[in-house]
């Protein structure tokens, strides 16, 4: 077969293209519906930025939009995507092993189509656009910490899903790449100080201040279809618990979810010569202090996942995007000194091919649990 890798890049995308096309026709976007539908109608309230920027454009809200917004943020991450890893690594030959197992692995775009609607992508997407644009000046810091507050305005679980990474690519951009000066730096601290500000506030005034009857009929009236009606509106509850009745719920699943863990840590060690080529890119960066950073940041990523996993459940999900965060440090990382003499994966290389081949094999991670 002539380039087989090629072969496994056409199979990602076609695998790609029917899981949204099923997504679509056969999904019914209960909790992704509902989140459109919440705005500051009754004062702020915790993940309802994005509903009420819709409620500037429209008074009710048709189901579609999930697939419409959700399927559009999908598009503008992988075209930021495909420009990322050209700035990177380059499209050649030499280069595709590694494109097809990030774009093949099932914690990518493949877990983004099957979570359409989800909030987690913006966070993806921020990334991405902070790995991309010059990090000269404090301009990009300011951009970095006002994305990040408007993140945890869309959804407060970002301030330990990507922020920590966002955070991670700004001290290698702006401290280690080019060294700040201490005023740069005292600088960037204040702006950092306003992001736990801003999740404490959404955190603690967040919650829905009217009775959820009024609530619930204010929710009815901004429908549009009343087909997903009962099933949006069961999620309400969401919107006046605080953090420990989420984690007494987590708790409640934790034995059920323990019990596919195994599955997690499975496709983990599937991507194995992707780790292969992270760790070499890491051994390869020229300042050992650097390296030392690096997996410091790299353990402070891992930590907030940590404290993700034992206060919400949707564990396919958390494990889904640690790998994605992995992804883009592996683009942040190999922008210091000496990181780029990393030996790319060699097309002729079986044992990656296998492991990519069984990637692509799989559709996608999940939501709550495996599938």
């Amino acid at each position: 077969m002539r380039n087989p890798w090629r072969w496994l890049l056409g199979f990602n995308v076609l695998i790609i293209v029917i899981s949204l096309v099923v997504k679509v026709a056969y999904d019914l976007p209960n909790l992704t519906y509902i989140h459109l539908l919440v705005d500051y109608h009754f004062g702020f309230a915790k993940r309802a930025l994005i509903g009420e920027l819709l409620s500037l454009f429209m008074s009710n809200v048709p189901p579609w939009m999930v697939f419409a917004l959700g399927g559009t943020i999908i598009a503008i991450t992988l075209a930021l995507y495909l420009r990322l890893f050209a700035k990177t690594f380059g499209f050649s030959e030499s280069s595709l092993p590694l494109f097809v197992l990030i774009f093949g692995s099932p914690f990518f775009f493949k877990n983004f189509v099957k979570c359409i609607g989800y909030f987690d992508i913006y966070g993806c997407a921020l990334a991405i656009v902070l790995l991309l644009i010059p990090a000269r000046s404090l301009a990009f810091v300011a951009l970095a910490t006002a994305g990040s507050v408007i993140l945890i305005l869309i959804h407060q679980i970002h301030m330990l899903l990507y922020i920590p990474t966002i955070a991670a690519i700004v001290i290698i951009r702006y401290v280690l790449v080019r060294p700040a000066t201490p005023e740069q730096m005292w600088t960037a601290l204040a702006f950092a100080a306003l992001i736990p500000a801003a999740f404490l506030y959404v955190q603690f005034a967040g919650v829905m201040p009217v009775p959820q009857e009024e609530f619930k009929t204010y929710l009815t009236s901004r429908m549009n279809g009343h087909g997903l009606q009962s099933g949006a509106l069961y999620y309400l509850f969401i919107w006046y618990q605080g953090v420990s009745d989420e984690v007494a719920g987590t708790w409640q699943q934790m034995r059920m979810n323990l019990v596919v863990s195994w599955f997690y840590v499975l496709l983990i060690v599937l991507h194995a010569p992707l780790a292969g080529y992270f760790k070499a890119t890491i051994r390869a960066i020229a300042s050992l202090r650097h390296r030392r950073i690096v997996l410091v940041l790299l353990g402070a990523i891992t930590l907030g996942y940590t404290i993700i996993f034992v206060t919400v459940y949707d564990y396919a999900r958390w494990v889904a995007a640690w790998g994605v965060c992995m992804i883009l440090m592996l683009h942040a990382i190999r922008q210091l000194p000496g990181a780029a003499n990393a030996p790319l994966i060699a097309p002729d290389d079986k044992r990656a091919f296998t492991f990519a081949t069984v990637l692509t094999l799989l559709p996608r991670v999940g939501i709550t649990r495996p599938f």
